[in-house]
């Protein structure tokens, strides 16, 4: 039997998943296409309920691969997408979301997040947001690429403190966050969900990762998600369209790393010791 997955509380009281299913490079190949809408499937199935995705990934294509894997289970997933930030102003907030919902098949998105900062103030992308929430067209939303200094400007904007989330780049060789911006979001009560868990791959070459992952008869991968799931307040977002390695990603809430081999992995990665510039992929 598995161990359930555990879950991340957002600030409304509504609890997602702390492992989900990422999209980023879906929707750019019609022949993968299958493969796609099966392994979203798979997920959801395995309870990885909390699915993201943004207009930028295929330029749209991700949104229409997760609107046919969602066909008929839309009420089954915490649904997230976000909006390029030239597109943030007031009125082009409203026209993306309407064409992400579109694309999505849906009438609503569960989480509408700000890609990273542009052009537009950060005043009128909340009005906007609010206005959304307002219509029903999303019921929360959040930021993505956020810095601690962002996030401390966020809140100074009328309607920032409803905040749901920051989305960030999150993983055992990218820790920077560790310094501030994740302590700053605990003591907020603003989740952050980890995008590129494991690095797109390249986290599972490392020696030291590889050692530890034979040890409990795991993967690389297995390990660097379960390294998120001991975070408080942090929920990952891994994007396979295999369904092997689906299926391995739900089986890493199962592990169970000792203290010693934890310690083993922060000399292999060292937590930060001073604040660095916030790291995007």
């Amino acid at each position: 039997m598995h161990e359930p997955i555990p879950t991340v509380t957002l600030p409304s009281g509504i609890d997602i998943p702390a492992l989900g299913l990422g999209t980023w490079q879906m929707g750019e190949a019609k022949a993968r296409a299958r493969d796609e809408i099966e392994s979203l499937r798979l997920g959801i199935d395995l309870g990885m309920t909390l699915i993201d995705t943004a207009e930028m990934y295929g330029e749209g294509g991700a949104e229409l691969i997760v609107g046919k894997a969602l066909e008929d289970r839309r009420d089954e997933v915490f649904l997230v997408s976000k909006v390029y930030p030239w597109n943030a102003s007031r009125e082009g907030t409203t026209v993306a979301c309407e064409a992400s919902l579109q694309r999505l098949g849906t009438d609503r998105l569960d989480l509408y997040l700000l890609h990273w900062r542009g052009e537009h103030p950060l005043a009128d992308t909340v009005a906007a947001f609010e206005t959304l929430r307002a219509a029903g067209k999303i019921c929360a939303w959040g930021v993505s690429n956020f810095d601690r200094a962002d996030m401390e400007e966020l809140l100074t904007v009328p309607g920032g403190e409803n905040c749901a989330v920051n989305q960030v780049l999150y993983n055992l060789s990218r820790r920077g966050i560790e310094y501030d911006l994740l302590p700053w979001c605990q003591t907020h009560n603003i989740p952050v969900m980890a995008y590129s868990p494991i690095e797109q791959g390249r986290l599972i070459q490392h020696p030291e990762l590889i050692r530890i992952a034979k040890v409990y008869q795991a993967t690389p991968a297995q390990v660097a998600l379960a390294f998120l799931l001991e975070r408080d307040g942090v929920s990952a977002i891994p994007k396979s369209s295999n369904l092997r390695r689906v299926r391995e990603n739900r089986d890493a809430v199962d592990l169970d790393i000792s203290d010693e081999d934890w310690a083993v992995l922060d000399t292999a990665f060292p937590p930060p010791e001073r604040n660095t510039p916030l790291e995007m992929l």
